[in-house]
């Protein structure tokens, strides 16, 4: 039987704390078995580098706002795919954004999806629900 801490963890990058707050009670609410962490910002999400570096599991996927301050998502995006190693960590891009440059560019960068955030409590549990099904559950990981 797997544990949470046998489970890779999943980064979480959302600096909106409503966001935040609705994700991870969605998240809780489907009794997810994977380790929840959080970057609520670009520079906290880029420094998970040097920490997975030092042996810290790398991420069944990264769930990854757009619209961050300091280094917004898709510059996030764009540094993790140029990387050997974490180009190929899943990343869902999880944003209020519906901007088409957007999408467009998430998927230049390579994307592995792009999710709209819901509005409603229900539907975020919807898509939590798919999140770790898919993600964490069903997808191989080649690493």
């Amino acid at each position: 039987m797997n544990t949470a801490a046998s489970l890779p963890p999943i980064l979480l990058v959302e600096d909106n704390p409503m966001d935040l707050d609705l994700t991870l009670r969605a998240f809780n609410k489907k009794k997810f078995a994977n380790t929840i962490h959080v970057a609520r910002d670009g520079e906290e999400a880029l420094a998970w580098f040097p920490r997975w570096e030092a042996g810290e599991p790398l991420p069944a996927v990264i769930l990854l706002d757009i619209n961050l301050p300091r280094i917004n998502g898709l510059e996030v995006l764009q540094q993790l795919k140029a990387h050997p190693r974490y180009r190929r960590i899943p990343v869902v891009v999880l944003t209020s954004s519906r901007e088409d440059r957007d999408l467009k560019a998430a998927y230049d960068l390579g994307v592995s999806s792009y999710i709209e955030k819901p509005v409603s409590f229900n539907k975020f549990i919807e898509v939590a629900e798919h999140i770790e099904l898919y993600w964490c559950v069903l997808n191989e990981r080649p690493y």
